[in-house]
């Protein structure tokens, strides 16, 4: 693959230079540097924030692949894309210089990002060389027959399940498509930087240092470097800035409507929950907030504007004002009086996203006349979104319920605290009671395990 192209369409993409017609093309090149920036709020309901150099944020750095590093480190690039929620807050950077590519560079900070004076801009390591090995013998446990059990699929905001609802995924009838059928359904558009020779990245092995509670990134920023252009600057405003995390509470146990609620995320567009999880000896659930039916599993990434709008009009997200969802009775309610094993218990995973803001720039800004000639200076993609996973399980025995990021849900089955469209709540919430480590690695809150068992793994 030539890397050399990919900017450009990227930039393309960024500049926001969509079809026209042939009468009014416009010379267009891609910029001379072109940055990236991903920023990235996670949490886990009901836990207390941890970054990378706590002794619980180191151990479930190391269990969850993250690398050791600086002060607040554990970070390496390209977290920012997915659901973390330690460290709490990543910064992923890209810089592409077409006059001198992979070249070191550095972005000059606003003291309010409280991690120092500028970051370096390094290329990215050599990838690791894959080890060729023998073939073995494949151990007797992973004999097995076909894939065995069901998908079932719900999806909605509501107490009760609707009608026309689940649809249903027979795995025993071997047929792939109809497992590649289960996981159909809209994807956010790629529109990161699309990572290889000659980009320069932060974070890298000479910095991981992350965000903090208090860090913002309003203010003046400067890209530095040999080839870089020496007008490189660009200030980041409030739209642009971290989002805050997201105060999620529930209540309600698996066997009962689960009802959830949050306080409105400054920043926010628009919101996604999705559930996971198994249910009996071989079924897997999936539900999600979408009122249409769509697996939801391709929408946990940052989502330009347009498609934003679009995908709220189709009432896959919803609006920036909803602050209420419920999840339908019983559909992740496992056997009463199970035996313990696995599928017995009641529980999922639920995940949930705020999408924030996608702002672009570029200097010199394009020209009024269609006919004149633009190759900017350089470009700047900047998206923000927060995120947060909670265990759903019984209440209020089962110590994986999903609680507020800063406080707790009430027990049993008393309604979540009042929350108006407008984001507005009641009390305040009380002093978290955190689940426990094993809560948080239980395998029914692994979506790769949940799989497994599908497969008699």
């Amino acid at each position: 693959m030539n890397h050399s192209l990919l900017p450009l369409g990227a930039a393309l993409l960024a500049l926001g230079l969509g079809a026209l017609p042939a009468a009014q093309a416009q010379n267009v090149k891609p910029p001379k540097a072109q940055l990236w920036m991903d920023v990235s709020t996670g949490g886990m309901a009901g836990m207390p924030e941890m970054d990378g150099n706590s002794g619980m944020g180191a151990m479930l750095g190391g269990l969850m692949g993250g690398a050791g590093g600086g002060a607040g480190g554990n970070t390496t690039y390209g977290m920012a894309r997915g659901m973390t929620f330690m460290p709490p807050r990543v910064l992923d950077i890209a810089l592409y210089n077409r006059l001198k590519p992979g070249v070191e560079a550095a972005q000059l900070i606003p003291s309010g990002m409280r991690m120092g004076d500028k970051l370096p801009l390094l290329p990215p390591p050599p990838a690791q060389p894959v080890k060729e090995r023998e073939p073995t013998e494949v151990p007797q446990e992973y004999q097995r027959e076909a894939p065995k059990g069901r998908i079932l699929i719900y999806w909605g905001c509501g107490a009760e399940v609707r009608p026309g609802q689940p649809r249903i995924i027979d795995l025993a009838r071997g047929n792939p498509a109809d497992f590649g059928s289960a996981f159909a359904g809209r994807f956010a558009p790629d529109r990161g930087a699309r990572v290889g020779p000659g980009y320069v990245l932060y974070p890298n092995e000479r910095n991981r240092v992350s965000l903090s509670r208090d860090s913002s990134l309003v203010g003046e920023h400067q890209i530095q470097g040999d080839g870089v252009p020496a007008n490189f600057k660009f200030a980041l405003a409030a739209a642009q800035d971290v989002m805050p995390a997201i105060e999620l509470q529930s209540s309600g146990s698996p066997k009962d409507s689960i009802a959830l609620s949050w306080r409105s995320v400054n920043q926010a567009r628009a919101y996604f929950l999705h559930a996971m999880g198994s249910v009996g000896e071989n079924d897997m659930v999936m539900w999600s907030s979408s009122d249409i039916p769509d697996s939801g599993m391709g929408l946990f990434d940052y989502l330009p504007h347009a498609t934003i709008d679009r995908w709220i009009k189709d009432k896959v997200l919803l609006t920036p004002e909803t602050t209420q969802c419920a999840i339908p009775r019983g559909i992740f309610a496992g056997k009463e009086g199970g035996s313990g094993r696995r599928g017995d218990s009641s529980g999922g995973m639920l995940r949930m996203i705020a999408y924030g803001n996608e702002s672009n720039f570029a200097y010199p800004p394009r020209p009024a006349d269609p006919k004149a000639v633009w190759e900017p200076d350089w470009a700047v993609r900047v998206r923000v979104k927060s995120s947060t996973m909670a265990m759903l399980g019984e209440e209020p025995s089962g110590g994986r319920a999903a609680r507020s990021s800063r406080g707790s849900a009430p027990s049993g089955n008393a309604p979540p605290p009042a929350a108006s469209q407008d984001g507005s709540a009641g009390a305040a919430p009380a002093t978290p009671s955190s689940p426990s480590i094993g809560d948080v690695l239980s395998p029914i809150g692994n979506p790769a395990n949940v799989l497994k068992g599908l497969f008699g793994r």
